[in-house]
């Protein structure tokens, strides 16, 4: 029973052998973020298998579009579990409570911008895109409904960062597991018994979200003896509000910059044809899931350095920051040789057809070596982020995304059209993604070892 409570208690990170508690931290993150990850794929799975490959490229074209109307939700997130961290390791209760409840007011007001923005922009969007006609129509009521059922997306994204700050990854893992089998069965129940096709997909990703955000909700009611959920606290305060909204900006930002240019690469992507989106569709599923230790280290970083921040222990923030990234280096090691050996395996998981599987494969190669990149760029961009400074993360990703991934998507395949290829090379796609990677980590370790970003915490012990 101790034990229990234990795993689903806040976790004070400014004590112990930092390696220890990053990891402690991590593993539950990492599970928690394979079931949010199998939110989309699952949809992808079963729309592929039991509706067909346009299906399952019309699932995959509206992501982008999705992405980029739920960064609201994403900053407000990332500025909650920055400032809870802070608040939290600064032993300060009462702008706790305060930080705790205007996180669910803000929430509130993002969820409905989202609700009525989202839908009147879909179908727009998807023209702007060139969204093939034989799928717009699925993509449009796809979005649809995730869009006007985005409040429980909404809340479980914002208060599992809550409880994040908090040093609770365990309760929002233990949320999501429960949800994503609730996901699974509504999945097939409504496209293989109601042949709801799409719409089916995206209502049962609806209903899913809406019980984990019911579950987290009901969670920091509970946690009474860290802080107080009383009417006075969820008032807007402008303080409060805005420590979340200026911490959490340049997260919706850099968000927001990284949905623009997959939308933009998208509508590249689209000019390949149905084949092609589908092949990117399946790589974007299995770069997910090989993406998630590498957001998990930088997730468990940020909630490590802002409460040590918060506690006055910068000597404890460097000494973490190294072995979290060690950590992070070595996990996305093995997640390399894994996808090497076992990919074309992986991608016959999403669909039936041969060369479409075969495709994806040799897309994944391209990408396979840059995860290890990524994993020292979410490290180091964590701790940044977690000490209060998070514009320069930002300023990376729009380097990273504007400056080198759009434009380099489009010159490779400009420089390699020819007779055979009149668009240019598919792979270029990759390829670009690839080299966006490598260059953005060498700016990451340079911006790092400056050390502007310390001494911005917003709270101090």
């Amino acid at each position: 029973m101790n034990l229990l409570k234990k795993l689903f208690s806040a976790v004070d990170m400014t004590e112990g052998r930092p390696w220890e508690k990053i990891v402690l931290f991590t593993v539950p993150m990492l599970l928690g973020n394979i079931a949010q990850q199998l939110y989309n794929t699952v949809d992808s799975v079963v729309v592929g298998n039991f509706v067909g490959d346009n299906a399952l490229a019309a699932v995959g074209s509206a992501g982008p579009i999705l992405n980029l109307l739920i960064v609201l939700f994403v900053g407000i997130s990332m500025g909650a579990s920055i400032t809870v961290s802070q608040y939290f390791g600064a032993r300060n209760r009462e702008g706790l409570s305060y930080v705790v409840g205007n996180c669910i007011t803000l929430t509130v007001i993002a969820s409905l911008f989202v609700a009525v923005a989202g839908t009147v922009a879909a179908r727009p969007f998807l023209q702007i895109l060139n969204t093939p006609d034989s799928i717009i129509d699925w993509c449009t009521s796809y979005l649809h409904i995730l869009f006007i059922g985005g409040a429980g997306m909404a809340f479980y994204n914002i208060l599992s960062g809550v409880l994040r700050g908090l040093g609770d990854s365990v309760s929002a893992l233990i949320y999501l597991v429960i949800a994503s089998l609730l996901n699974i069965v509504l999945d097939l129940v409504f496209v293989i018994n109601f042949h709801m096709g799409v719409s089916g997909v995206a209502l049962a990703t609806a209903i899913a979200q809406a019980v984990s955000a019911f579950m987290c909700l009901r969670k920091l009611y509970k946690m009474r003896d860290l802080f107080d959920m009383k009417m006075q606290y969820i008032r807007w305060n402008k303080k409060y509000a805005m420590h979340i909204i200026r911490l959490g900006i340049p997260s919706g930002i850099t968000q927001a910059i990284m949905s623009m240019s997959m939308i933009v690469v998208q509508s590249l992507t689209n000019s390949f044809g149905e084949q092609f989106i589908a092949a990117n569709v399946i790589v974007m599923r299995v770069d997910g899931f090989a993406m998630l230790p590498n957001f998990s280290f930088g997730t468990a970083m940020t909630t490590y350095a802002g409460q040590n921040i918060g506690a006055g222990q910068q000597d404890r923030v460097t000494r973490g920051a190294k072995q979290g990234t060690l950590l992070a280096v070595g996990t996305a090691t093995v997640i390399v040789g894994l996808i090497l050996v076992f990919g074309r395996s992986l991608m016959g998981i999403f669909t039936n057809t041969p060369e479409l599987a075969s495709l994806s494969m040799d897309m994944m190669k391209i990408l396979a070596v840059g995860y290890i990149a990524v994993a020292v760029m979410q490290s180091l961009s964590g701790v940044m982020r977690g000490a209060g400074d998070t514009m320069t993360p930002m300023w990376i990703s729009i380097f990273q995304t504007v400056i080198l991934r759009v434009p380099l998507a489009y010159l490779l395949c400009y420089l390699t059209r020819s007779p055979e290829y009149p668009i240019g090379r598919q792979e270029c796609i990759f390829v670009s993604l690839l080299l966006s990677w490598l260059i953005g980590c060498a700016v990451n370790c340079v911006l790092y070892a400056r050390g502007k970003w310390k001494g911005k915490a917003i709270v101090q012990s």
